[in-house]
């Protein structure tokens, strides 16, 4: 009797449908939710800002009692009023008063003005400055900004830059020789990075400026200005030495100390030591087991050290007196300049908010065991 064979049936393999789309839409849904809560944390961030910078309403006081002693003194010095009657000279100096008040905005109240801010902050229309001016004579807070930013921009990159490379490869160097006399040194002069820059800056001043007089006092070009490209380079070069120094040297010890702390936590993991086991070369298992693992970290070091230049050093730019950022805020805290703080400031939070954004999905790319969103 002749068998019928029953045809053989193949189970397919079971194919994740829209993989694709699903991985898609979980990265847009991530990225809107982590744009709107930056977004969010970025409008409280410059509100708190506006609100401090005003000392919540008490700059007010202040500035009002500037504004009526300055007119009250000018009119009462001023010869063409001096046969005029009290009470006219009462009315015009209450008159003027009040126009100077309407002029800066203080005829309304903080909370109407604070908003006012906040959409202009929020918008990059940073507005007018009320007591400072660019060189030009401008009281564009944008064009203020904009003259400061690349003399912060050359002492706070260089010194950055500076002090990032070295002290990484230098902690590099020294958890190869745990223990050295070298890894000795540095832990000994790790507390000489408690003192500010500022510090440094003015022992630097008094010593190659004040005994040696090699280098200059402050400032950023010699007067007159040299007439050739080279010479103008050649002077601001002279005078970046002395502060960018100060920068470097107040955190140098202490970033060789953190950075060797922790390529030493990272080199004593188990996969580094079955990778030595094999026999591989010492710059081989730094490369690819200490190095690469601990590039998320490295990256986000380097991110905010790039977005940290835009704040400028404060008081040292103060006291070599360099034309930066730093010095401006310095100045507009002085003359309560509300437009010129908050200006700085919503420029350095929207940095912030897109750097912190964009680490996440760098993450991704340079370690494969992120992935955006959580997801499997």
């Amino acid at each position: 009797m002749e068998t019928v064979s029953e045809p053989i049936v193949t189970s397919k393999p079971k194919v994740k449908k829209n993989s694709s789309s699903s991985a898609f839409q979980r990265i847009f849904r991530y990225s809107f939710v982590r744009l709107i809560t930056l977004f969010v944390t970025v409008v409280i961030g410059v509100y708190l800002t506006i609100m401090i910078a005003n000392m919540g309403g008490y700059v007010d006081t202040i500035m009002k009692a500037e504004i009526r002693e300055r007119i009250t003194i000018s009119v009462a010095n001023n010869q063409a009023y001096k046969n005029m009657p009290k009470d006219q000279l009462n009315e015009l100096i209450l008159e003027r008063i009040q126009l100077e008040e309407k002029r800066m905005g203080l005829d309304r109240p903080l909370v109407i003005r604070s908003v006012n801010f906040l959409k202009n902050a929020m918008t990059l229309n940073l507005g007018r400055a009320v007591n400072m001016n660019s060189d030009a004579g401008s009281r564009q807070v944008r064009l203020i900004i904009l003259e400061r930013l690349p003399y912060t921009l050359l002492l706070m990159g260089t010194s950055n830059l500076i002090l990032f490379f070295s002290a990484m490869f230098l902690a590099l160097a020294l958890s190869r020789n745990y223990g050295s006399i070298w890894d000795k040194i540095v832990i000994a002069l790790t507390p000489t990075s408690s003192a500010p820059a500022w510090f440094y800056g003015i022992f630097f001043i008094l010593i190659f400026a004040a005994v040696l007089r090699i280098l200059p006092f402050g400032g950023v070009m010699d007067a007159p200005i040299p007439e050739t490209f080279i010479a103008r380079a050649l002077s601001v070069l002279k005078h970046l030495i002395l502060p960018a120094s100060a920068l470097i040297i107040s955190t140098f010890f202490l970033s060789i100390y953190n950075w060797r702390t922790f390529f030493l936590i990272n080199s004593s993991e188990d996969y580094v030591d079955t990778a030595k086991a094999k026999g591989l070369q010492g710059r081989d298992i730094e490369r690819r087991y200490i190095l690469r693992p601990t590039l998320p970290y490295i990256i986000t070091n380097f991110a905010l050290m790039l977005i940290g230049i835009w704040t400028g050093a404060i008081v040292t730019e103060t006291v070599f007196q360099w034309p930066g950022l730093g010095r401006t805020i310095f100045k507009a805290i002085g003359l309560y300049d509300t437009p010129v703080i908050v200006g700085t400031t919503i420029i350095y939070a929207y940095l912030l908010a897109i750097t912190v954004f964009l680490l996440d999905f760098v993450y991704a790319l340079v370690d494969p065991r992120v992935k955006i969103g959580g997801g499997k």
